[in-house]
């Protein structure tokens, strides 16, 4: 009976041809979700489970809380670590850019297109580094 279903689909819509083609996919998807899930069902069936007050206390670096959990950050933790994204997605732009420069350069005219856009984009990120600089924001007191 269900061999007579897949056929008329098959047949008629082609669908386990598409499902073919995607099953790497899937696959890929139930062994990341399983490398995922794995060691939490692991670690909760094997772990032993002894609280004691010393595990269950709050605590803050390694000592006893001392203000409020919902005190205010300075800025300038926030504006660092901004920064520092920046200009790790400068380094994410640029290594893909300089690996394929070389086929740039062979194709011709574009080559000449493409380094001055690079050029443009790192012109913008240092004086925007440098405005930061010279504003104090890097300056931590």
């Amino acid at each position: 009976m269900a061999t007579q279903f897949f056929d008329v689909v098959q047949r008629k819509w082609g669908f386990l041809d598409m499902l073919e083609n995607y099953f790497p996919v899937l696959m890929f998807m139930l062994v990341g979700l399983g490398f995922g899930v794995a060691p939490v069902v692991l670690g909760r069936l094997i772990a032993p489970y002894r609280p004691d007050t010393e595990k269950n206390s709050p605590y803050e670096c390694g000592f006893e809380a001392f203000e409020d959990a919902r005190m205010k950050f300075d800025v300038r933790y926030y504006l660092i670590a901004i920064l520092f994204i920046l200009f790790d997605l400068e380094i994410a732009f640029l290594f893909p850019w300089a690996t394929v420069f070389q086929e740039f350069i062979a194709a011709g005219e574009i080559a000449w297109f493409v380094f001055g856009s690079v050029m443009v984009f790192l012109a913008v990120l240092v004086i925007g580094y440098i405005v930061e600089w010279k504003n104090g924001a890097l300056d931590w007191e």
